[in-house]
């Protein structure tokens, strides 16, 4: 019993501490670099396994040592394995809610749509353009639109009235 209680407190001394270092950290290295094919993970979970073992050194027997760092590593290595899973899995299913379930003839039609509309858009004249775009784009209200301009409210109002009957006329015509 007197011997174990020495190998344990052996442990916490910092040479032992350092040999064991020395003789198990690239042997563990590599033992979860093969495993995993990960570099840094294999590094931090080295690190990480060490750190562990220098806060439990006073529970953990010197001839248990290694035992304890793979034990640890490994842990710590399947952890981090499935928690990169779940984020995997979470971005594989993050990305397919953003997907279009659109067919390819619709996206066509919707690109040519924006064509003809941008086309309809240059036939407007300066002033009812820049009305339109200044509305219906930038979200401008009537009020800062006529400030803008310097011109009243009713004339912006005339100027996006007759704007969008145009638009729509040629928009009718495209179909």
């Amino acid at each position: 019993m007197q011997k174990d209680k020495n190998l344990i407190d052996k442990v916490c001394l910092k040479s032992i501490f350092e040999r064991i270092y020395q003789q198990q950290s690239t042997e563990l290295y590599r033992h979860f670099y093969y495993k995993f094919g990960h570099s840094v993970w294999a590094e931090e979970v080295v690190q990480e396994a060490f750190i562990k073992l220098w806060e439990k050194c006073k529970d953990v027997p010197f001839l248990k040592a290694r035992s304890f760092l793979f034990t640890v590593a490994n842990n710590l290595s399947l952890n981090r394995y499935k928690h990169q899973k779940v984020v995997l899995n979470y971005q594989k299913s993050h990305t397919q809610s953003k997907e279009d379930h659109q067919t390819p003839e619709f996206v066509l039609e919707e690109e040519e749509f924006k064509v003809k509309l941008q086309n309809a858009i240059q036939q407007l004249t300066p002033k009812q353009r820049s009305v339109f775009l200044l509305h219906r784009v930038e979200g401008k209200s009537y009020k800062e639109i006529a400030e803008m301009e310097q011109i009243s409210v009713k004339a912006v109002e005339k100027r996006m009235q007759n704007a969008l009957i145009l638009l729509r006329k040629e928009i009718e015509q495209l179909n």
